[in-house]
């Protein structure tokens, strides 16, 4: 491993980790926000604890997916690389779409503070490993150089363990490119969700109490089920359609799917619940479990629908078998 990486990478594929994309860290506020959160779901207890400068903001998070995907294509491409990443701010703010203005480095230089300043405990398991710890978002960032006009030309960022873990593990999904042009930090957080939860998968259902309380939202519940309904009608995640049913459901469905009702091709399938969900993931940390249960069901429909005496036996030895092939 390089003690420090260069980010020189154009057109990287953008990357996110799996971790902050289930959880709610990055606030969706547009003001400071000083209060501390604690959220548990599943045995995974965690902890964000902001700075007097306020929490991380969800646009804030940019710098990370900028970084990860700098990594992640330099790790697929067989380059050594470092925790400690090197970067062009200009390149920066060009490939989050942001202007270049003399303000947007002031900005930039503020999310920096509030990513390092931003502290998480926490016992969720990364790349297979669960250790209860406490961390910034990133451990550190330094402008190592000025213009005379004051603008930082290229900064430091070495982010945190627990972080570069995720990347190491490649514990990390792809992002449409058309993200950054999410400008409501709600509609960033509801992609993410539909990213992390739908996937490549036809269809994914969630009540309204449960998706409040996984977007991290402060909104009272009507005030955002209001929200989620206006997103309905603008139709604006890159990918995903969402769609309200009754019972106070939102579906979310994989955009360009035909909609033919709760009739699915892999209707009969067997349904595996979290216990399931969690081998997988000890199986084949880093992949989408999610995406690998999709392409299991198609997988079975195509075999012609086999009846099953242990269905969670022979999808676990169908995961087993499906990673060493890849």
């Amino acid at each position: 491993m390089r003690d420090f990486f260069v980010c020189d990478i154009f057109g990287a594929s953008l990357k996110d980790d799996l971790a902050t994309m289930e959880h709610p860290v990055f606030s969706l506020s547009t003001r400071p926000d000083r209060k501390i959160r604690q959220y548990e779901h599943n045995g995974v207890e965690i902890t964000v604890t902001p700075s007097v400068r306020g929490r991380a903001t969800i646009h804030d998070k940019d710098i990370l997916i900028y970084c990860i995907s700098q990594l992640m294509a330099a790790l697929n491409a067989g380059r050594e690389i470092g925790r400690t990443l090197q970067l062009t701010a200009h390149d920066l703010l060009i490939a989050t779409r942001r202007d270049t203005g003399g303000d947007s480095y002031t900005r930039l230089r503020e999310a920096f503070e509030r990513l390092a300043g931003t502290r998480i405990t926490t016992n969720l398991a990364v790349g297979g490993v669960e250790t209860t710890s406490g961390f910034g978002l990133i451990e550190a960032w330094e402008i190592v150089r000025k213009s005379r006009g004051g603008r930082m030309i290229s900064v430091t960022v070495t982010l945190s363990e627990w972080l570069f873990r995720a990347v190491m593990s490649k514990s990390v999904l792809t992002l449409s490119r058309d993200y950054f042009a999410l400008r409501k930090p709600l509609e960033r957080r509801i992609y993410e969700l539909a990213r992390k939860h739908c996937g490549k998968q036809r269809e994914w259902r969630v009540s309204v109490g449960t998706l409040h309380i996984k977007a991290g939202s402060d909104a009272p519940v009507r005030v955002f089920r209001a929200a989620v309904r206006k997103m309905i009608a603008a139709n604006t995640l890159p990918g995903y359609v969402l769609t309200e049913e009754p019972g106070d459901i939102i579906r979310v469905t994989r955009a360009g799917v035909v909609d033919d009702g709760p009739a699915t091709a892999t209707a009969g399938a067997p349904l595996f619940g979290a216990d399931t969900l969690e081998r997988v993931r000890q199986i084949a940390p880093g992949w989408d479990a999610y995406a690998l249960e999709a392409e299991w069901r198609n997988f079975w429909v195509e075999s012609g629908r086999p009846r099953l005496a242990a269905p969670e036996k022979a999808y676990l030895a169908w995961v087993a078998g499906r990673i060493t092939r890849d």
